[in-house]
Formats: structure tokens, sequence, C-alpha cells
């Protein structure tokens, strides 16, 4: 039996996916290697907290809103379906995340088959075939792949063989009692580690060949987060421990047991050091699995090949109909934005259902009538901005635009930026797309530096200097950019004073607008 759609990979993303086509009658079906939904997380993180915020208690009465401090809930309408009803803690264990995928999946119908492993995908006239682990092919128009990075990214490194991996290592830490530990990479994965052995460990080491970058800076939250940077502490504070910029070069046994270590420190002239150590371990992040992919579909991979290059449209750039879903789509805004996490993912998903369903179902990207005044323009960017999940986790990725032609507006929400440069919505007169976005050197100063000079709060002359979060709306002539427009930064995100932020806005449209 054909289907018009094969996922793979039952995960946040796939589940996403499955339940937005289960709710619109689609043809579909969705493959998973598991025995339930997010086998990702039953071994992942190794430590079981997620650095995936779960805020309950916001203040807010809206449900977009609450989104903003929710990472962990998939989008539904169903108020029993959030994550905030499975755990109060601000960091949740991952346990609670399976509990809640598992009940995400009965409560919105998901075609699941489970214990299904895909072997084999392959492409010829008629569309894919996807060959399962007992021997069955699946056969569908067009395959989502939603299996995340679900490989250990191993760098290039001799002898690295030699050392234990983040996925089998054993995390107990009596068992580094008295050891000296080397810890490569800098990531989360690898100081929640070296976070975890520091009651034990004599000396722990974290290397990688970049300076520790922090999420408090850079505003992408896949750099190192506060929840683990307590080994900081001990290493600015002489406790034995210490973060080593610089590469291994070579990692080999010593005849009586441990490690000898060739390291080559970063910016300095000096030769390569020995060091010696009794236990490495590798947490140099994950990849995408590409093995199962034969010659007549194999995707194109990028970022030192750890994932899918795609479209716009989330497709694969080199096999059509071949698209992807999930953390695999952060290839799009690798370390920029937040589609690498469910917080961010999610709204990816959404948009590409809604991309399908334009090209292969009829129907056009959903959009409402607004009256083309520059005042009802403004006014409803103004309101949209101010309780936008999705602009919100998706800065500079995903924005809502209003389209004004032939004397007619309308409203079309959580819009790939991208997507609608490539043309998804066709030609227009004109389009103001509105973002949330950081200023362009927001991750190049200190945020919690008083002194570095920066825009007022609420200073309307100056907000295009804004490091800090904000709105920009852009306005499109013919598709060719025309004009941009920044709204004041706000303290608590507030942008709908009249005289800061709705009347310069009304203003800017109605000039952009005039003689239209």
């Amino acid at each position: 039996m054909a289907h018009d759609y094969l996922i793979i990979g039952a995960g946040p993303a796939g589940l996403q996916l499955a339940a937005l086509l289960e709710r619109d009658g689609r043809d579909y079906a969705v493959l998973e290697r598991g025995t339930g939904p997010g086998t990702f997380f039953t071994r992942y993180p190794r430590h079981r907290t997620l650095i995936s915020i779960n805020k309950v208690h916001t203040g807010f009465s809206d449900p977009e809103q609450r989104l903003r401090m929710d990472w962990n809930s998939l989008l539904t309408d169903d108020p029993d379906l959030l994550f905030t009803r499975y755990s109060d803690r601000y960091f949740p264990a991952a346990d609670d995340l399976l509990r809640y995928l598992a009940d995400f999946a009965a409560a919105t119908g998901a075609r699941v088959h489970y214990d299904t492993e895909v072997t084999r995908i392959s492409r010829d006239d008629d569309g894919f075939a996807v060959l399962d682990g007992g021997g069955r092919t699946w056969r569908a128009a067009r395959v989502v792949v939603a299996t995340g990075v679900s490989q250990l990214h191993l760098p290039p490194i001799p002898g690295i063989e030699h050392a234990e991996r983040y996925d089998t290592f054993d995390t107990d830490p009596e068992s580094f009692t008295d050891q000296r530990v080397l810890v490569i990479g800098k990531g989360n994965s690898g100081f929640e580690t070296a976070d975890s052995l520091v009651e034990h460990a004599a000396v722990i080491h974290v290397a990688g060949p970049h300076s520790v970058r922090l999420a408090w800076q850079t505003h992408y939250v896949g750099h190192l987060r506060a929840v683990n940077n307590n080994f900081l502490d001990t290493y600015q504070l002489k406790s034995e421990n210490a973060v080593l910029d610089g590469t291994v070069e070579l990692v080999e046994p010593r005849p009586g047991g441990g490690f000898r270590v060739l390291f080559r420190y970063a910016r300095t002239v000096e030769s390569l050091r020995e060091l010696e150590y009794d236990r490495i371990v590798v947490c140099t992040g994950f990849r995408f699995d590409a093995s199962v992919f034969d010659d007549s579909c194999r995707p194109a991979l990028v970022i030192d090949d750890r994932f899918p290059e795609q479209t716009p449209a989330y497709e694969s750039t080199t096999v059509p109909g071949l698209y992807f879903a999930g953390t695999l789509t952060q290839q799009r805004d690798f370390k920029k934005s937040t589609s690498g996490f469910i917080h961010g993912f999610r709204y990816g998903v959404r948009a590409l259902h809604r991309v399908l369903a334009a090209r292969h179902h009829d129907t056009p990207w959903p959009s409402t009538a607004l009256a083309p005044s520059p005042e009802a323009i403004s006014d409803a960017l103004v309101a949209r901005v101010n309780r936008s999940s999705a602009l919100w986790q998706q800065f500079a990725v995903i924005g809502d635009v209003v389209t004004v032609s032939g004397g007619t507006a309308r409203y079309e929400e959580e819009v790939p930026v991208a997507y609608l440069a490539d043309g998804g919505l066709g030609p227009a007169e004109h389009r103001f797309v509105a973002t949330l976005e950081y200023g362009p050197d927001h991750d190049t100063v200190d945020p919690f530096d008083i002194t570095v000079p920066r825009v007022a709060e609420n200073d309307a002359a100056n907000a295009q200097d804004a490091s800090y979060l904000h709105p920009v709306v852009r306005h499109y002539r013919d598709g060719v950019l025309a004009a941009t427009h920044h709204l004041a930064e706000n303290l608590e995100n507030h942008w709908d004073l009249p005289a800061v932020h709705q009347q310069p806005l009304t203003a800017f449209v109605k000039e952009c607008l005039a003689g239209a």
C-alpha cells in the first residue's frame, strides 16, 4: 500500500507533523524503530536532566504567551496536552518528556508503527520505497525524515577509538574517583559530563578548539547553558580543573594503563604538549545518519556532513519529495536561532505542514482579511508581536506577513522568511514582514556589563541600534526590500506604547503605501 507521506521517526517532530496530518485527514504513516515515541530521550541526555525550560508559572493567562516559556510542549488546541501538566521543574527530567510524548501520540491518534526500523530508502519513478527490518516495503509519494541527529559525531583524531563515548560511557561518578579525566567537547554534553564528575575525579580537563560560548551572551540556546556551567567556577577558582582551548592531536594508550595525549594549544606558538589521563570521554555532539539512503536518493550533506542540505521549504536540495522535520532543520539557521530544539522546530513543523498543504492539496497558506489602511496594518502587527510565541521562539527565522495588493490586505501568520523570499507565497505589490530579532552585534558584548553603550529603553529614535530582542518590520515592494523599521526595545517586551511603538509604525506603513 502506498501513502502520500511516510514520516521516519516518532520523536517530537514526527509526532507534531503526524498530529497535523491526522487532523486534516491526510494519508500518512509513521515508522519508528523504538517500542514507543521519543526513543532518543530514553538515552539522552545521559544525566537525565533536560536543558529545555519548563516555566509553569508565567503570570500570563493567554495560552499563546505561555508557550514563550514552555519549551517542551507540542502545538495543540487541547489544554490537557501541555508539558507543563507533567512537571513543575524548571529543568525537567527526560523521563517526564517520554511520558508526555506517549500521551500526545495516543491522544492525537498518530498512526505510528513501532518496532519498525528503516533499513533502506530508495526512489524510483513511482516515488519512494522504504524497506524495514522485517522485510516489508513501504511506498510513498513523499518522505519526511524526522530522525534527529542520532549518530555520535566523532572528530578525526588519531586514536579517538580508544576513548569512551558520550553515548555509551559509564555515567556513575564513583567510577571516576581519584582519576585524571579529559572531556573532549565544549558543548552542553561535555560540561554536563564534567559537572557530574566534580565530586569524585581528581582532575578534569575540558578541551576543544574554540573558546567557550555562553548561551546567555550569544542567545543561542545550544551554547553552554547556565545549568551546566558550574564547572567554570571550579576552573577559575583553581580547584584542579581546567578548560583548554586547543586541539587534541593524538590519543595513545599507555603500556601501564591510561592514555598519553598530544595537545596543541590555540593562540600560542608552543609546540605540542604531552598530557596524561586515566579516562577520556568524547562529547563532541551528534550528526545525521544518512546510511539508510541508497544512491537513488542520497541527500546532499553540509556542515561537515552533519546535516542534510535543505531548501527554504525544508526539502532536500538534491532529492525532490524528500523533506526534513525537527532538529535536522537547524541546518537552515545553524547556531543562530532555535530550529534545533522543540520550542523552535514545533513551529517549523507547522510551517512544513502548510507548505505541503499548499503544494499537494491546493490549500493556500492560512490568512485573514485585513483593512488595507496603515492604522489597521500597524495595529495587527503590534498585536501579534506582543503575543506570538512563534516569532518569539523562532527569532529572525519565522515572521508574520501582511500582503497588500489590488486594494486588499491579508494577514498570514508564521511564515519562514526564507520561504517567503524564495517566492513561497507568490508575487505581491506590497508585503510587510514582522520578525523579532536581536541586534547584529548582540553576541559580541557582555549583557551584564552596564557600562556598555546601549540604546535606552523605549528610545524610538535609535531603535535600529538596539541589541536586545525587538520587533523589526520590513517592507517589500514587488519582492524587493524597500524599507526597514525597528520598534524600540522594552524591558518587559511590551511593544505597544502609542507614542513609542504604534504611531511610528503607522507612519512607516503609511509612507510605504503612499501612492499605492
